[in-house]
């Protein structure tokens, strides 16, 4: 893959490089929007770098023929939160805490930031240039296509500190937010009711179709909320050379929700689904031990215990509103199995009791 001369220049210049000595491709952008490389450079402070190159023109085919004006709509946003981010929110995480879920506080070691900081952004109308930093350079230079227990829990550490950072207790009026949300999605995740009307229209599972309103609702209307990754894939991690620190990278799709949302979908990533329903409560458990630390250092105004008992009912609930996305969208996807649809009745259950 050819990366545009202007794109090497660029890189040069704004790093005050010599030279860009070697580029490796990581990965197309999903859905043809651009590139996703590695630049090592010559004569910077920086030995490499992750550039990341949105091409904004409307591609002409989808990996899962969900090639719509409102899927196009959506990606060029998520581009656009990403920017944002990147540019006005990844400095805040984890500030002067020490608790392993950002950028580095006076204290803080460099191998210890776990997300990346924004070296240089440039946007035209028709694409944006992102250069990050290396995580590799970090001290995070495992990626994993399967995650073993030590990586899950670090991911679930992540998590949890972030999540707890960013907590508000959206009926106390007397806490303020803890976070401008503003060049945000205002609901978190990629699979979120509002945006996937199509997916919506296409599912056939009736009883889950027609409770997907009252799904959506139990996740927004939860008084605490918080920002989520809202793309907290095992893809989206990277870790150590033990698997017990990770590092999260792809904010496309971060926003207010409820902490649930991003567990699931880093279960759904990584789980069999042939674990005991013991290890995966001991995850959750262990999840919560997190946000309470989390939440303890950033929020001291915020019941860790009131959190937990509102948040854990709405684990089920969280697994039926990812089943309705899925089954919409890729309807033999492998995560639809016996565990979520399980989940899933449970949810339907659990909302018919409570309307009752």
């Amino acid at each position: 893959m050819a990366i545009d001369k202007a794109v090497i220049s660029s890189i040069t210049t704004a790093l005050q490089a010599k030279s860009v000595s070697d580029i490796e491709v990581i990965q197309s952008l999903w859905g043809g929007y651009g590139e996703l490389f590695r630049a090592r450079l010559t004569g910077s402070q920086y030995s490499s770098v992750i550039v990341k190159h949105i091409k904004l023109p409307q591609p002409e085919s989808h990996p899962k023929g969900w090639n719509t004006a409102l899927s196009h709509q959506r990606k060029l946003k998520s581009y656009q939160v990403e920017a944002n981010w990147y540019q006005h929110y990844a400095q805040l995480c984890g500030s002067g805490s020490g608790c392993g879920c950002g950028c580095k506080s006076e204290s803080e070691s460099e191998s210890e930031k776990s997300v990346p900081q924004c070296l240089y952004i440039k946007r035209s109308e028709l694409e944006t240039l992102l250069i990050l930093e290396d995580l590799h350079t970090l001290g995070f230079d495992q990626v994993l296509t399967h995650a073993d227990h030590a990586a899950i829990l670090a991911c679930l550490k992540w998590l949890g500190h972030f999540h707890g950072q960013f907590m508000a207790n959206q009926c106390t009026t007397s806490q303020p937010s803890t976070v401008n949300t503003t060049g945000l999605w205002p609901t978190g995740s990629y699979w979120h009711l509002d945006t996937r009307p199509d997916e919506l229209q296409a599912l056939s599972d009736q009883p889950l179709k027609m409770a997907a309103n009252r799904i959506d609702r139990a996740l927004k209307q939860t008084p605490y909320q918080t920002l989520i990754h809202g793309d907290a894939k095992l893809a989206n991690f990277c870790f150590n050379s033990d698997h017990d620190k990770a590092a999260a990278v792809d904010f496309q799709y971060v926003g207010q929700g409820c902490g649930m949302k991003d567990v699931v979908l880093l279960l759904s990533s990584t789980l069999t689904f042939t674990e005991s329903p013991k290890l995966i409560e001991q995850y959750l458990d262990y999840y919560f031990s997190q946000i309470a630390d989390s939440i303890n250092i950033h929020q001291p105004d915020i019941n860790p215990k009131e959190v937990e008992q509102t948040w854990r009912p709405l684990y089920c609930i969280a697994w039926a509103d990812f089943q309705r996305f899925i089954k919409g969208w890729s309807p033999k996807h492998v995560k639809i199995n016996a565990y979520t649809e399980m989940l899933t009745a449970q949810a339907l259950s659990q909302l018919a009791t409570s309307s009752n």
